[in-house]
């Protein structure tokens, strides 16, 4: 039984405990090395750290004596108790400061966020695939086929700003597709390699590039200035690089009208895309504010 207590861990120490169990839940793995670049601490510090954290939780990792690095064991338990969201901007965004403790904030602070139903272990899977670039067999409930069994091989998470997904290849369709987390209901990493054609760079519409000019809506906004200043916007246009697997949920996000006469009314539309041509060949449009068909002159 384990004689370390967190409470009595000095807030680096905790941090870098933290760290080693993100990486072994998330990613399946850490070495050394990670806590040496990540805290800037000595090899020997390292080797310290890695044993009180075996002592928290005995059963969490192994060492690969053949790969010379630690590895999520079997009987994993978490020992940690991380937030999903929390989760989410480490893996987005790299791992902040201090592991997550139940503190009052500053100031008051709200969010506007409808929380799904994630869960953590079947995000692992996910995150543990991508980093070993495996296939996964997920059971995922879609609005227009229910519950189905279908093999996927992720390679990236995306936020759309109301929801989070995974990017994969989906061995069903044939087709690079998004998968919404909180719509898993079961997922297991499979054995086998992966086919050329369903790696991250035969994606195209993850890989495009497309530059989105969003100015002032020319009907509905008095003072476009406002909107200006708001958005930072140099010469009265905001210019936005997105990924076109992405465009879509950032046009809906920010309510941006997509019609080629800036026609959409209401207040809510305080932005409009100049460049429409620019979204042609995305594939994700139905989700872009008035967009409809492209003219045919593109």
């Amino acid at each position: 039984m384990s004689t370390i207590k967190l409470s009595e861990m000095t807030q680096s120490q905790r941090d870098r405990l933290a760290f080693v169990e993100l990486r072994l839940r998330f990613l399946g793995e850490i070495r050394r090395q990670d806590l040496v670049a990540r805290f800037g601490i000595q090899a020997a510090a390292a080797t310290r750290d890695l044993g009180q954290y075996r002592e928290l939780g005995p059963r969490n990792l192994d060492y690969d004596t053949k790969g010379k690095v630690y590895v999520r064991g079997e009987w994993f338990r978490p020992v940690f108790e991380f937030p999903a969201e929390r989760v989410l901007t480490w893996l987005s965004q790299g791992f902040g400061d201090s592991e997550p403790l139940r503190l009052r904030p500053l100031m008051a602070c709200e969010g506007s966020i409808l929380r799904s139903n994630l869960d953590l272990e079947m995000l692992s899977v996910l995150t543990r695939a991508i980093h070993k670039k495996s296939a996964v067999e997920i059971s995922y409930r879609a609005l227009s086929s229910g519950l189905t069994t279908r093999e996927i091989v992720p390679f990236a998470l995306a936020d759309s700003g109301l929801r989070w997904h995974v990017r994969a290849f989906d061995r069903r369709s044939g087709e690079f597709r998004d998968f919404v987390l909180g719509r898993l209901d079961d997922a297991s990493i499979l054995q086998g390699p992966v086919a050329d054609h369903e790696r991250p760079d035969q994606d195209i519409q993850w890989n495009r590039i497309t530059e989105l000019e969003l100015v002032p809506h020319p009907a509905n906004v008095q003072h476009p200035d406002t909107i200006e200043a708001e958005y930072n916007m140099d010469g009265g246009v905001l210019k936005v690089r997105a990924r076109a697997a992405m465009a879509g949920y950032l046009l809906r996000r920010w309510n941006v009208d997509c019609t080629d006469d800036h026609s959409l009314k209401g207040g809510e539309y305080h932005l409009w895309l100049r460049n429409r041509q620019a979204l042609y060949g995305v594939t994700n449009l139905v989700l872009a504010p008035g967009y409809g068909e492209p003219s045919k002159e593109w």
